[in-house]
């Protein structure tokens, strides 16, 4: 008997004698006995090293393989030059990591005179105002209120004076006073918020062509430009306290401790770092300065729905020197610096040639007087002060331009149809291709014809990108990936699933095509319920597509679509996605880019199904599915795309144009729409400085959690959140993946074990219970070897839980600032007053095998907790599922799992939590058959015997489950 027990414990050597008959069982016994592997040492914050780390340390040559090309003949020829830098004291990072910061624009504190400072010299304090001082405002209450009204609840000038009067009535009594004593009042307060202030300004064009006696209407218009002075802006982000410890003081090269480059913020990528050393090798005196890479993006926006008549056309600015996490989060990271003109004209002139070349000239002339309050600091370092409220000698750099496609072309100055970045032929975009460059560029239009310039390589040469008027400013060089546009909507939605629906016509008619995409719709409704996942009630069938839709329904339309397309159909999704998964994760490793390259491939490859099958008899020359061939060579330039991707500027769409709009009075709207946003900017700044002065508490502070039950008994709180920490906060407990019961039990329940069981109809609860407690108290013996007689009995009272919380590091997924996550998993008898509700989740049984092959998929059919002599012991009652095969399914590239049972009944086990990773995701597997019409999802983890394990729910299951 004992030699059934070959796992000892790998604390042995500390005293413990327990040993197991399983790799599950000793693994439960580590995480509850001993260690949590799920808690992870907190993840510090990137800061500059200090002057003396950088001053005495000795200079060191960058090797060849950081810079690592990408397999396409883009690859930059600088990036593989061999790049001087110290070698600074590694700074504290995850798994061993350490960052060599650029040798000489290394972001140095100086005086506001710019003389640098001396090691550990503390910054001047921001504000020598009072802690009690609210200026211009009263007091607390009365910012407070103004803060509220405008930016939160976004009130109405009337519906403010309407409570202030009501307000006056109840401060009568008390010869006391309203905040405001009505909305002018209040915005006048605001208004004079000196913080944030960046006023807005205009100048007017028009054309200057010979204008004929019958010229068009949109040559004799005027067109006003509004805009902001972008150094203004980038000063006012500067020196925003809100991104203390979310910022780069300088381009540095991150690798791990096997010398492995891993690209993630803007400022470890190559192009910053690159460029960073051209501006010190043109000019040595600016040593110490800090790089400040400028991102812009720009997009047009319609506000009005009903008509599409209502356009306008923002420009946004950003810095790389700020944390993806942060720009994402818009806490005045991305700012709306203009406004561009749009010429409108009779429809005969839409397509004139001259009106077209007006259009794109006045873009880009527009641009360049916008942004030429910057030149000079391009070259020269300016002195700003810095989110730690140190100085520093900042120079700036034209770096990220972000705009889908459209705008691309329009920037580039290339031909539609045409790769901004390559000169691929639009009909082979596949085939051979040179680099565009600005001097390239250049070199053609002194020598070609305008024809052969339009023909051969794709130029328009009526266009002279605004990049000409900066130093180092290449448009073709700043052009970022775009996941929104290029993955997402692009190849996803518009490309892969239309194609789909386009086969099943050819193949199958169009009736019966439709009968199959109305299946696939019902499977696409079956999906079972999964936090953060949004349902499809009715399939796809919706008019109007949005990005969160695609996202949401890449992570269930493989199981949907197999059965009823070919299998290499199916392939070409799934490698696809893998694509996809890859390139949107926030962290990049060289093997993540070497897995990058094996998914585009097979992508190619088995997108050829399209072709054979008479969907794309021309072949794939598609610009948006051209532009994956970049991406290796993006991801280097620029780090992680997911911070530099035109999602951020869509979304920030709402608050700079959307809501500023439909809170106008619609007559002249925009100079209403701008005030407004001045005084969002001024408030937010005000708060921000308020909370630096310790006067308010941080509003990015974790919330507190609201213990709040719903008329099931389960608790109201959202699926999936996240969980964010303020930098004021200290010793936040990051956490890979660890798993509490809610806050409170439900009540109704039988307190008794057995009585629980009978109420629960789960007759071996009280057994399985006890052999759990036996295994827990016991090391040298299993339960499996002795009665239920032997095993100790539970006479606490058991407290019941309709969900747990797990916590995890998930920073590619919508998380908090420091890439946490929280999500639920539930158990529960009813589910928004409808059937029961049991999610799956992944049960952790080998630590030291990657990973599918040390995690097991359980549901989880009961939550609970008891006492035993004085010890809590927070419990799961599971049903396990079993792996089909050693390895992911060779056509969906996805796990499979069945129920596992025994003797016709389902294999169930008592879990202790701690041995619970996070929630997972199952999806049945279909076949070849129809779903009745009538099936519910909340049937779905029950009536089918197989299913996938679907790891393309969430960005943090792709990364876990392979």
């Amino acid at each position: 008997m004992p030699g059934l027990f070959k796992f000892a414990c790998i604390f042995a050597a500390q005293g413990c004698k327990r040993r197991f008959r399983s790799q599950r069982g000793r693994t439960t016994h580590v995480r509850t006995f001993h260690t949590n592997h799920n808690v992870v040492e907190q993840t510090q914050r990137r800061s500059a090293p200090n002057t003396a780390e950088r001053a005495g340390s000795e200079e060191v040559i960058i090797s060849d393989d950081f810079f690592d090309g990408d397999a396409f003949s883009d690859r930059e020829p600088e990036a593989q030059q061999p790049l001087r830098s110290p070698s600074p004291e590694p700074q504290s990072l995850p798994s061993g990591r350490k960052q060599i910061i650029h040798p000489h624009l290394n972001g140095l504190p100086c005086d506001d005179k710019g003389e640098f400072l001396p090691p550990g010299t503390p910054p001047i304090p921001r504000s020598a105002a009072m802690p009690e001082n609210w200026d211009p405002f009263d007091d607390e209450l009365q910012f407070r209120t103004g803060d509220f009204l405008y930016r939160k609840a976004e009130m109405s000038a009337g519906d403010i004076d309407n409570l202030m009067d009501i307000w006056a009535l109840s401060k009568s009594e008390e010869n006391s006073y309203t905040p405001f004593s009505s909305h002018e009042h209040m915005y006048a307060a605001i208004d004079a918020i000196k913080h944030g202030d960046a006023p807005w300004k205009s100048f007017t064009t028009s054309y200057v062509g010979q204008l004929q006696p019958d010229a068009p209407s949109w040559q004799l218009a005027d067109y006003e430009v509004w805009y902001r002075d972008p150094s203004v802006v980038l000063k006012n982000i500067l020196d925003n306290p809100d991104f203390d410890g979310e910022i780069d003081y300088a381009p540095f090269i991150e690798v791990d401790e096997s010398e492995k480059r891993h690209w993630n913020e803007f400022m470890s990528g190559n192009f910053s770092y690159r460029h960073a050393t051209d501006i010190y090798e043109a000019d040595n005196s600016t040593e110490g300065a800090m790089y400040c890479p400028v991102i812009l993006g720009a997009d047009k926006t319609t506000v009005s729905v009903a008509t599409g008549s209502v356009e306008y056309h923002p420009l946004y600015l950003s810095t790389g020197a700020i944390h993806n996490t942060a720009r994402r989060a818009h806490r005045n990271a991305v700012v709306p610096i203009g406004f561009l003109a749009i010429p409108k004209c009779d429809r005969k002139e839409d397509n004139t040639t001259l009106f077209r070349k007006f259009k794109r000239q006045l873009y880009h002339a527009s641009i360049s007087t916008i942004l030429s309050s910057l030149r000079a600091s391009m070259s020269k370092p300016v002195i700003r002060r810095c989110p730690d409220g140190h100085y520093r000698r900042v120079i700036y750099d034209l770096a990220a331009f972000i705009a889908d496609y459209p705008e691309q072309v329009l920037l580039a100055g290339t031909v539609q149809g045409w790769c901004p970045r390559c000169t691929a032929l639009p009909d082979n975009l596949d085939g051979l291709r040179g680099r565009r460059t600005r001097g390239f560029t250049d070199e053609l239009l002194d020598t070609l014809a305008s024809k052969m310039l339009w023909d051969e390589y794709g130029i328009d040469d009526d266009i002279l990108p605004f990049t000409h008027d900066f130093p180092r400013a290449d448009i073709h060089e700043i052009l970022t990936p775009d996941l929104l546009h290029q993955i997402i909507k692009g190849t996803f939605k518009d490309h892969l699933v239309t194609w789909v629906g386009e086969y099943l016509i050819l193949e199958h008619g169009e009736a019966h095509a439709n009968e199959i995409m109305d299946d696939i719709d019902r499977r696409i409704a079956a999906s079972p319920l999964f936090p953060k996942l949004r349902r499809f009630p009715h399939g796809r069938r919706f008019k109007q597509w949005t990005g969160d839709d695609s996202k949401a329904l890449m992570k269930v339309y493989i199981a949907a679509i197999c059965g009823h397309v070919p299998d290499d159909m199916v392939r070409t999704f799934s490698a696809f996605l893998d694509v996809c998964y890859l390139a949107r994760r926030s962290d990049i490793s060289e093997a993540t880019l070497k897995a990058f390259d094996i998914a585009l491939a097979k992508f190619y490859t088995y997108r050829e199904i399209f072709r054979t099958s008479g969907v794309r008899p021309t072949g794939f020359s598609l610009p948006r599915q051209h532009s994956l061939s970049h991406y290796h060579h993006l991801i280097q330039e620029f780090g992680a795309p997911n911070g530099i991707c035109s999602s951020i500027t869509e979304s920030r769409h709402i608050t700079a144009v959307k809501k500023p709009w439909r809170c106008s009075n619609r007559y002249e709207a925009l100079g209403q729409m701008l005030l407004g946003l001045s005084r969002l900017d001024k408030l937010h700044a005000a708060r921000v400085n308020f909370e630096s002065r310790g006067m308010l508490p941080p509003s990015s502070a974790p919330r507190r959690h609201q213990k709040t039950i719903d008329d099931d008994g389960n608790n109201s709180d959202n699926d999936g959140e996240v969980v964010d920490h303020s930098p004021a906060v200290r010793h936040v407990e990051m956490v890979e993946g660890n798993v509490v019961l809610a806050w409170t039990r439900i009540w109704g329940y039988p307190r008794q074990l057995e009585d629980l069981a009978a109420h629960i109809q789960e007759p071996r609860l009280p057994e399985l219970t006890r052999r759990f407690l036996f295994d827990q108290l016991n090391t040298n013996i299993s339960s499996d070897d002795v009665t239920l007689d032997e095993c100790p009995s539970i006479s606490s009272k058991i407290s019941v839980f309709h969900s747990a919380v797990a916590t995890f590091f998930a920073p590619s997924d919508e998380c908090g600032l420091r890439g946490m996550l929280r999500e639920r998993i539930r158990s529960c008898p009813s589910w928004r007053k409808k059937g029961p509700r049991r999610d799956c989740a992944f049960v952790v049984e080998d630590e030291d095998k990657p990973g599918m092959k040390g995690m097991n998929a359980a549901r989880v059919k009961l939550l609970f907790s008891f006492t035993h002599q004085d010890k809590s012991y927070p419990c799961a009652l599971v049903e396990w599922f079993s792996t089909v095969g050693r390895s992911r399914d060779s056509v969906t590239g996805m796990w499979k799992v069945r129920p596992d049972t025994r003797q016709n009944h389902r294999l169930q086990a008592i879990i202790h939590l701690d041995s619970v990773l996070r929630g997972a995701h199952l999806l049945p597997v279909f076949g070849g058959e129809f779903l009745p019409v009538n099936f519910s999802y909340e049937d779905s983890l029950d009536a089918f015997a197989t299913y996938y394990i679907n790891h393309f729910a969430d960005h943090h299951t792709h990364e876990i489950v392979f």
